[in-house]
């Protein structure tokens, strides 16, 4: 079974749409739990955030002749995307592998641990980072 490159970055789009999703949900919660380091900077951030889920899918999921021609290729972009998801990783690895770890209110009831919740969020990320680059790197037709 063949999947065309177009397909593959649909997959990419939809793929990072749900990593933002999860990670934007997640930065709610802490965010609501005064997780945090100030109430201005991490509104912005979080503004920040929700626009980029928006935006990186729009930009992957299918050509835009007018960024194409002006700013990126789409596959360069995927290149970009994939660079700054790999930073995420490390980030986010920082805190699972770390030897103290502290712990926030679970949306179910009870604790979760900052690293449950890191690996978590590194298998999140890891595969989205797998199908977008998938993409950026794929043979053209």
């Amino acid at each position: 079974m063949s999947v065309d490159l177009d397909d593959r970055f649909r997959i990419a789009a939809r793929a990072y749409f749900v990593y933002g999703v999860i990670y934007l949900l997640g930065g709610l919660w802490l965010w609501e739990h005064d997780v945090g380091r100030g109430f201005g900077s991490s509104v912005l951030w979080i503004l920040a955030g929700a626009s980029l889920v928006v935006l990186i899918p729009f930009l992957l999921r299918r050509p835009r002749p007018g960024f194409e021609r002006w700013i990126l290729s789409r596959r360069d972009f995927a290149r970009l995307v994939v660079l700054f998801m790999s930073l995420r990783v490390v980030a986010v690895a920082r805190v699972v592998f770390r030897a103290e770890t502290a712990t926030v209110a679970a949306p179910w009831g009870g604790l979760v641990s900052y690293r449950l919740g890191g690996l978590i969020f590194l298998v999140v990320t890891l595969v989205a980072l797998v199908l977008v680059a998938r993409a950026a790197w794929s043979e053209e037709a």
